[in-house]
């Protein structure tokens, strides 16, 4: 899934095309004069606005043909090592906290999921947020690890290890709603194919399909505030790299209004189609995974003899 990944990042990290009147830094490697250019990209020969793309298919044709196919896989390494603690955490998290809502009586059965949930992603997302910053800046950016080495160290040097949990705010506001709404629908969805049979006799089959369905609404309604996510992690480095004091960050609402002005309400939509093409079967293989693996070590404790 790391390719539909990688387009996704790339779609919403774009920026509008450059226009007329604009003030370009540009650097000859002796120099650094800031160019006025006032008749937008055609007045001079020497820049050239970056690689723009129109569509899921597009970014993936124009990254294999510039950059190299490599490059769809950028960031993996920072993605397995994200995903082994991530998951161990969630889920233990979530499972352990359904059972305290259950069995405190603290919150209904239809709704202990949807807070379970929420609270366990509230967590997870503030443990991980440093390696899902280094994974989005591989994937927006093609750079080296040595880069990306010095672009952390510069921004921690300014802005202190904060600097490492930039993006945690509309991190948390898509992943904690995601997960709310995710669990909510899986378990509703899930009844509703089981029909009669108990929550423990559900089978692999039916938590695929619940799995799938609940991950793609929620990815749909929760996209916007990935795409503010993205422009916030990915902007790390950039005010270093022209020497000036970084100005306070936006907070996430200024930044939803500042890309629908300038990009219009699809701006908040960006990568829309590579995220549903990965939450459906990403979501759908995870939970029928942790489905299936739960029952059958239930089914291994219950079978093993006291003792043994």
């Amino acid at each position: 899934m790391t390719p539909l990944d990688v387009v996704k990042v790339r779609l919403q990290s774009q920026r509008p095309p450059v226009a007329s009147g604009k003030c370009l830094l540009y650097c000859n490697g002796v120099l650094e004069p800031l160019y006025l250019c006032p008749n937008g990209t055609r007045c001079t020969t020497w820049f050239q606005d970056p690689t723009r793309f129109t569509g899921t298919m597009d970014a993936f044709v124009k990254i294999v043909r510039h950059e190299g196919i490599r490059t769809l896989w950028s960031g993996l390494p920072a993605t397995l090592v994200m995903t082994v603690p991530a998951t161990a955490i969630y889920f233990t998290a979530y499972d352990q906290l359904k059972a305290f809502l259950c069995g405190r009586a603290l919150t209904s059965d239809l709704y202990a999921p949807m807070v379970a949930g929420a609270l366990a992603r509230l967590g997870t997302v503030t443990i991980i947020s440093p390696l899902e910053l280094v994974r989005t800046k591989l994937q927006a950016q093609h750079v080296s690890y040595r880069e990306l080495g010095a672009c952390v160290q510069a921004a921690v040097a300014q802005g202190g290890w904060r600097s490492l949990w930039l993006g945690w705010g509309p991190t948390a506001l898509r992943d904690v709603p995601f997960s709310a709404l995710y669990w909510f629908n899986y378990e509703l969805v899930k009844s509703w194919l089981s029909g009669s049979r108990s929550k423990d006799q559900t089978s692999v089959g039916v938590s695929f399909v619940a799995g799938g369905i609940s991950g793609t609404v929620a990815a749909i309604l929760t996209l916007p505030f990935d795409v503010v996510k993205t422009q916030r992690q990915v902007a790390l480095g950039a005010v270093e790299a022209v020497r000036v004091t970084p100005p306070h960050a936006d907070s996430t609402w200024l930044l939803l209004r500042k890309i629908c002005a300038e990009s219009g309400t699809r701006g908040l939509f960006a990568g829309f189609l590579p995220r549903i093409i990965k939450a459906a079967p990403s979501c759908a293989i995870m939970i029928s995974t942790y489905e299936f693996g739960k029952s059958f070590c239930q089914r291994l404790n219950r079978d093993q003899p006291l003792g043994s």
